[in-house]
C-alpha cells in the first residue's frame, strides 16, 4: 500500500484571462437583456419588472428565461393569467420570439465598458491570451462580436452558450476557451465578470475568479445614473454587491475591468508560492 501521494504544484505565469461579455466588456450595466427578456413576457400577457428580469443573468437565455418563469411571483402572475403553469413548450415559445428581439437590439449596446481597451492592453502587455464566455448564443454573438471588434475590442476567443451542451454556470465555456487559446494548466486561467453565475463558472473550471462589482448587472446602472448616486447611497450598494460576489465564492471583488490588472499581479505573487485557486 502506498503512503504518499504524489502532487503537482505549478508555480509558473499567468497565462489567459476569460472575460464576460455585456455588464463586464461591453454595455455598462448590461441592459441588452433585461429589454428583451420583458418584451417577450409581456407578449404572453404576463408583467415581469426589471428587478425579475435581472435575478438570473448570466445564464445561457433560454435558462434564464425558464428562471424567470420560476420566480414565484412571476409563476403566480403565469399562472392567473393562462390557468397553468409555465410549460417547456411555452418556454421554447418565448425563446423563439426573445431571439430575434434580442438579436435586434444587440448593436446598440456594443460599446466598450470605459477601461477595457486599456485594460486588455495590460493583458497583452503581460502576454496573456484573452477569451471570453457568454449568455448569448452563437447567432446573438455572431451580431455582438463583430460590433465590438469594430469599437476597438476583439479577444482572441470568444465561446457562446450554445456551443457548448450547457452554459453557466457548467465549466464547458470555460474548458472550449482553454481548448481554443492552446492553452494549460487551469490554474494559470483568471476568470472575470459581474454575475454571480461568472464566479461559479469560473471556479467550476479550477480558476481563479474576480468579480465585478459596479459596470454590470448586480448595480444595473449606466454609467451617468451611477456617477448621479449620492456617494453615501453608492457605497452602500458597492459593500452589498461585493458581498454577494464574495458570498459566491470571489477569489477577489473589484469595482470594474480597470482594476483588474493590480489584481492580476497579486494572482502571480500567489502562484509564485504555490498557492492553486
Amino acid at each position: 500500500m502506498m503512503n504518499f501521494v504524489f502532487q503537482r504544484t505549478y508555480r509558473g505565469l499567468l497565462k489567459a484571462v476569460i472575460l464576460d461579455w455585456a455588464g463586464t466588456t461591453v454595455d455598462f450595466g448590461s441592459f441588452a437583456p433585461t429589454a428583451a427578456f420583458i418584451q417577450v413576457f409581456a407578449r404572453q400577457g404576463v408583467r415581469i419588472d426589471l428587478a425579475h428580469a435581472r435575478a438570473p443573468m448570466g445564464l445561457m437565455k433560454k435558462d434564464h428565461l425558464q428562471a424567470i418563469s420560476q420566480i414565484p411571483e412571476v409563476a403566480r402572475r403565469w399562472q392567473e393569467t393562462h390557468g397553468a403553469p409555465c410549460s417547456e413548450t411555452d418556454i421554447e415559445a418565448m425563446f423563439a420570439e426573445f431571439v430575434p428581439l434580442q438579436v435586434a437590439c444587440l448593436a446598440e449596446y456594443a460599446d466598450p465598458i470605459p477601461g477595457t481597451l486599456a485594460a486588455v492592453s495590460d493583458f497583452r502587455r503581460r502576454g496573456l491570451k484573452i477569451g471570453s464566455t457568454t449568455g448569448y448564443t452563437r447567432e446573438m454573438m455572431e451580431v455582438l462580436a463583430p460590433e465590438a471588434a469594430r469599437r476597438g475590442y476583439s479577444p482572441d476567443v470568444w465561446v457562446a452558450a450554445s456551443d457548448v451542451p450547457a452554459g453557466r454556470p457548467y465549466p464547458w465555456m470555460a474548458f472550449q476557451n482553454a481548448i481554443r487559446l492552446q492553452c494549460y494548466p487551469l490554474q494559470a486561467f483568471v476568470k472575470a465578470g459581474d454575475t454571480l453565475v461568472d464566479i461559479e463558472e469560473g471556479l467550476n473550471a479550477g480558476m481563479w475568479t474576480i468579480g465585478l462589482a459596479l459596470t454590470g448587472n448586480l448595480l444595473g446602472l449606466t454609467e451617468a445614473e451611477m456617477q448621479a448616486l449620492p456617494s453615501e447611497q453608492l457605497e452602500a450598494r458597492r459593500a452589498s454587491i461585493y458581498s454577494e460576489l464574495i458570498h459566491a465564492g470571489a477569489h477577489y471583488v473589484v469595482d470594474g475591468i480597470t482594476d483588474v490588472p493590480v489584481v492580476l499581479d497579486d494572482i502571480q505573487r500567489r502562484l509564485a508560492n504555490g498557492e492553486r485557486p
